[in-house]
């Protein structure tokens, strides 16, 4: 069987509009509930001629044994606007049903044989009950949206509560069978009852279903709020959207405070289905990282819920301390790290390009900035009979060489097969480059030797021959023809 979907189904299939399936075993209330929507909810907002008609399309009510709803029946004609809770509006009709029968029932009978009605399921007569149950059942199964399942506790008429035990589970199951949202209404004339209260926890303990107590021949417009924001509750939730500040959502994935954001939302929506789960678990983040976690909006159009979560307020500062390795922990600090880092950034955009150079070629030069370049005067020049000026400008430049250092460590172990052994010891210590480089030898570590070698190298480089690959380097630039001769002694 396919999965029922709400939303896909008020849309596609009712026009924005929810039919709310009344059913249940018969002479339970069904009739009444509806007349009380009809008179308290519907009635009032019509004109004069169109309250007439609905008043007429009223299903007809009555104490007793006897059946009076005899066909299915949609009511208002229209569908009509409510609303309920902090402003949810809802467009509603109404789907009236004879029900399923209970052992006690009269109407089933005429002079001792079945009673006959034509359906406009079957072309043939057929027996009363019969015709009840096909018509309960595609009340159910194709024309609601949301049900409600009308029973009682036997406070009123003269069937008792045991007779509505199975049509009461019939009506239940089939809608758990699809799928569908529904609560269940324990009609009672005594709902404070003790009897009354039994049969809404027995329903709920039963069949895990929402359930509520109503009088329904003395309900008022706040009882009729209040069954239809409760079986609002029972919509399910298609997508729960947890609003983050944006500086965490600019952290990495496997950053620390990101995974324990995401280990609190997966704990707490464990077991959530309905509207109804979400609003019982309040879902707090139980997290010590989150101050704060607020349901904003839940949309029931689409069943998505959404939530605002406040991050506790010291945790910005460590992180941005985290980030830039730097003490922050006030507004103070953090713009003082800013300007800095600003001001270093603005620095290093100038030779990103030369490194980038050095890094691919070998070889880069910083260009000078504007307020580098020194201008000297300008003197007046002679070539022959004819005169010019000269203009002359010194800058620096930064020249970025990449030299390749070799180095290399031969510690002396003793015979050749202790210098094999060493080798195992060194790819048994681990196979890649990392668990090479924290091999010991002698008391240190192969980094520590590689870096001791690479210092020795860079320190031979003094003063003097620095000075003169700066002096050559200069001359290169400014008298160089392309070739250079380079002697090493």
């Amino acid at each position: 069987m396919e999965k029922f979907d709400l939303y896909k189904d008020i849309q596609a299939r009712t026009g924005g509009e929810i039919y709310v399936g009344v059913v249940g075993p018969v002479r339970t209330g069904k009739s009444t509930f509806l007349r009380k929507f009809m008179e308290i909810l519907v009635l009032p907002e019509l004109e004069d001629q169109a309250r007439r008609v609905a008043t007429d399309e009223m299903p007809a009510s009555a104490s007793g044994k006897t059946v009076t709803t005899v066909e299915p029946k949609f009511i208002p004609r229209e569908a009509a606007q409510i609303q309920v809770g902090d402003g949810t509006v809802m467009k509603v009709r109404l789907a009236d049903c004879v029900g399923f029968l209970v052992p006690g029932a009269e109407g089933i009978e005429e002079n001792h044989t079945p009673r006959m009605v034509k359906t406009p399921w079957q072309e043939q007569p057929v027996p009363f009950q019969e015709a009840a149950r096909i018509g309960t059942r595609k009340i159910i199964t194709d024309h609601t949206t949301v049900g409600i399942v009308m029973t009682t506790d036997g406070s009123f008429g003269e069937i008792p509560r045991e007779n509505f035990l199975e049509a009461e589970k019939e009506a239940i199951t089939e809608l758990q069978k699809l799928g569908k949202p529904f609560i269940v209404i324990v009609n009672s004339s005594r709902p404070y009852g003790e009897a009354a209260r039994q049969t809404a926890e027995y329903i709920t303990r039963t069949y895990k279903a929402g359930c509520m107590i109503q009088n329904c021949e003395q309900m008022g417009k706040s009882d009729l709020f209040a069954v239809f924001e409760q079986f609002l509750y029972e919509f399910p939730l298609t997508k729960v959207v947890f609003q983050i500040p944006k500086w965490v959502e600019t952290l990495d994935f496997s950053h620390w405070l990101k995974q324990d954001l995401f280990r609190c939302v997966k704990e707490s929506l464990q077991g959530v289905r309905t509207i109804r789960d979400l609003s019982e678990a309040h879902m707090n983040l139980e997290s010590e990282y989150v101050k704060k976690t607020k349901l904003e909006n839940v949309d029931l159009a689409s069943g998505n819920a959404e939530f605002s979560v406040r991050i506790q307020e010291p945790l910005y500062y460590q992180i941005l301390s985290e980030m830039t390795g730097t003490d922050i922990n006030s507004e103070y600090q953090l713009i003082s790290i800013v300007k800095e880092l600003s001001r270093q950034k603005r620095e290093y955009e100038s030779v990103a390009q030369a490194v980038a150079s050095v890094r691919q070629s070998g070889y880069g030069v910083i260009m000078p900035e504007k307020e580098e370049i020194v201008m000297e005067p300008p003197a007046i020049i002679r070539q022959g009979n004819r005169y010019g000026v000269k203009i002359k400008a010194t800058s620096p430049s930064i020249h970025l060489i990449r030299a390749e250092i070799e180095t290399e460590i031969a510690p002396i172990v003793g015979s050749e097969s202790q210098a094999q052994d060493l080798i195992s010891y060194m790819k048994e210590s681990g196979g890649d480059q990392e668990g090479a480089w924290n091999t010991l030898i002698f008391g240190k570590s192969i980094e520590q030797m590689v870096d001791d070698g690479i210092r020795t190298k860079l320190a031979a480089i003094g003063d003097e021959s620095r000075q003169k690959l700066q002096d050559t380097m200069k001359r290169i630039v400014n008298e160089s023809r392309g070739k250079i001769i380079c002697i090493i002694i």
